[in-house]
């Protein structure tokens, strides 16, 4: 059994009920359970939440909300991770049986369902603990630079100051947007970038990470072309 969790807290606060804000007319937590239901991976779909306007959208949306999130696992800074292996912890209380539990993040409307498919054929079929949605840096993060405490200017990395971007290595993100693994794995402490995690590799052009408003109506304009 492969069961997907979505956790959506209630509490957002750079955009306001960002979870359940309306992404081109509908709640954009709408288009991770769509694209979980529309795979056919998944035997549940569960949403991890402490709100109860979430809960009541999700399951019109055709996802299960059978807990209700404790408090303290519902802050700012409370990981991901620990969102899940709470859910994990719970369905393995209850006899619950899982090959492998993939968590699809509710404002991630840019997901494609090869890439999911392609996630749980790579966990599945290799020998990885967690297959996760990755891209690529547009620019080369060793020619990067920032502010120094005057205003000027100072390189993170200059040993790489005369490096060609083409020599230097191709440096990758978290794209995201959904995370497989074992449940014995969301139960261990998180270690997602070791040698045992792989990814998804996706093009940056189709990977929008959503913190403010600008990057929703980036996120608009991507999803209509594509």
């Amino acid at each position: 059994m492969n069961i997907a969790i979505i956790p959506a807290r209630g509490g957002s606060k750079r955009i306001p009920k960002k979870n359940i804000r309306e992404f081109l007319g509908r709640p954009v937590i709408s288009y991770s359970i769509e694209i979980a239901n529309k795979s056919g991976l998944f035997e549940r779909i569960i949403v991890s939440t402490d709100n109860d306007e979430i809960a009541e959208i999700a399951m019109k949306y055709g996802a299960e909300v059978p807990f209700k999130r404790p408090k303290n696992l519902s802050d700012d800074h409370t990981s991901t991770h620990d969102v899940i292996s709470h859910a994990v912890n719970w369905l393995i209380n209850l006899g619950v049986k899982m090959d492998y539990v993939c968590s699809i993040y509710p404002a991630a409307p840019l997901i494609q369902l090869e890439d999911l498919v392609k996630g749980l054929e790579l966990i599945s079929k290799g020998n990885w603990e967690s297959v996760f949605a990755a891209t690529n840096f547009s620019y080369p993060i060793f020619r990067s630079f920032h502010y120094d405490k005057n205003g000027g200017l100072k390189m993170f990395f200059p040993e790489f100051y005369h490096s060609r971007s083409q020599d230097l290595k191709e440096a990758l993100h978290d794209a995201g947007q959904f995370y497989w693994a074992k449940p014995e794995v969301w139960m261990m402490p998180s270690k997602a970038y070791n040698e045992k995690s792989t990814v998804v590799l996706l093009p940056n052009w189709r990977v929008q990470d959503i913190d403010n408003l600008d990057d929703w109506k980036t996120a608009e304009i991507i999803y209509k072309n594509l």
